[in-house]
């Protein structure tokens, strides 16, 4: 019952609520990344969401879009602004998301949208973590975030679909508001914003 309908409804009603008390969070972030970032300050991303399901995420945009001389983008490390960077270390960019939330696309805990190139990639039992919607914050990202590999954070993630519960959602969004404050598990390394999933790692 939590699963099928309440979830849902609490999803919701917390992702509208959370939109009006964080207006002047998001006011403030969308004018500093409208200049910051030349007018854009936002970053859209296809996402493959419940069912495996293609959405646009929306985040707000924390790295520029400085290319090499082949036309290539830069490493994250080079292209993460200074503001960007503590956008993201206090998890603001994961705001605009709530919009994602209250559409429908995404709940507010589950496993983490991550890229479509990376679909053909899974396992049959990694790609069980598209059996629910996915999250803003999951199981995995309140134990180890970035610092885990790839293989423990799909298994946290099926963990979760098979023991998701109202209490298990509380204790998860209870405990990403600490880990915000703990922001040594936001990266795996200062030069990376998180090493590409190969199928293997």
């Amino acid at each position: 019952m939590y699963k099928n309908f309440f979830k849902r409804l609490i999803d919701f009603s917390l992702s509208l609520t959370g939109i009006l008390v964080l207006m002047p969070i998001f006011i403030i972030a969308f004018i500093t990344l409208y200049f910051s970032n030349n007018g854009k300050p936002f970053f859209y991303q296809e996402r493959p969401g419940r069912f495996g399901t293609i959405f646009k995420i929306i985040k707000f945009k924390t790295m520029t879009d400085q290319t090499d001389s082949n036309g290539n983008l830069l490493p994250d490390n080079l292209r993460l602004t200074r503001v960007g960077k503590l956008i993201r270390k206090t998890s603001i960019d994961e705001i605009p998301q709530l919009l994602n939330v209250l559409r429908g696309d995404m709940s507010l805990v589950g496993p983490r949208p991550l890229r479509v190139h990376y679909l053909p990639l899974y396992s049959y039992e990694q790609n069980r973590r598209h059996e629910v919607r996915p999250g803003i914050t999951g199981w995995a990202q309140v134990n180890g975030r970035n610092t885990l590999s790839w293989t423990e954070k799909f298994k946290l993630d099926v963990w979760y679909v098979d023991n998701i519960s109202f209490l298990l959602d509380v204790k998860i969004i209870i405990n990403t508001v600490f880990k915000i404050f703990k922001t040594n598990e936001v990266n795996a390394t200062e030069d990376i914003t998180m090493i590409p999933f190969d199928g293997k790692n």
